[in-house]
């Protein structure tokens, strides 16, 4: 105790506000949840564009067998959405990638937890997979056709962008529902 009295100089505190020792804790946090995101998103859209590539150099339209009954690879250009569904609404389809990125991107400004990080990065990635076909393939801004190459059995042929969508919706939903549990359980 006599050490503390002798270096107290009775003055204001020296050491940096609780605020700021609080705000030092959850910068990290949130620049790593952005980081994962992005990180993840960056790496499904990289994928994803690199896949259509080579089953647009691999395939035409004929069906090659990869499972028997189960899998085929082929090519496709999709001017609708997911199910070939909205044929002439391609520019729409863009700006609703677009406006997706951009809801996700926002969405990011405050810590989340790891399963609703990841699935965010995996819709963004989505969107911006199909973003880049509707943006490069097409004569006009954002009326380029999406190249889908994977089909399964009484399903619409997609590709990993399309993937990427589904689950990371997926995993958002149960990340919330898994919250929902816990603030009921506690």
């Amino acid at each position: 105790m006599r050490h503390v009295r002798q270096t107290d100089s009775g003055g204001p505190l020296a050491l940096p506000s609780l605020y700021r020792q609080l705000h030092r804790v959850r910068r990290p946090k949130l620049i790593s949840t952005f980081g994962l995101a992005v990180g993840t998103a960056a790496a499904v859209a990289a994928a994803d564009q690199i896949t259509k590539r080579w089953a647009s150099e691999s395939f035409d339209e004929e069906r090659l067998e990869v499972v028997p009954d189960l899998l085929w690879f082929t090519y496709l250009e999709n001017p609708g959405s997911a199910f070939s569904m909205f044929q002439d609404a391609g520019v729409w389809l863009g700006v609703a990638a677009a406006g997706a990125v951009g809801v996700v991107g926002w969405a990011l400004r405050t810590p989340r937890p790891g399963l609703e990080v990841i699935g965010l990065g995996l819709v963004m990635g989505g969107a911006v997979g199909n973003l880049v076909d509707r943006a490069t393939r097409g004569e006009g801004l954002l009326d380029g056709k999406v190249v889908d190459w994977i089909q399964v059995p009484n399903f619409p042929v997609f590709n990993l962008a399309d993937t990427a969508l589904t689950v990371g919706v997926g995993l958002v939903l149960l990340s919330a529902l898994r919250q929902s549990i816990g603030a009921s359980g506690s």
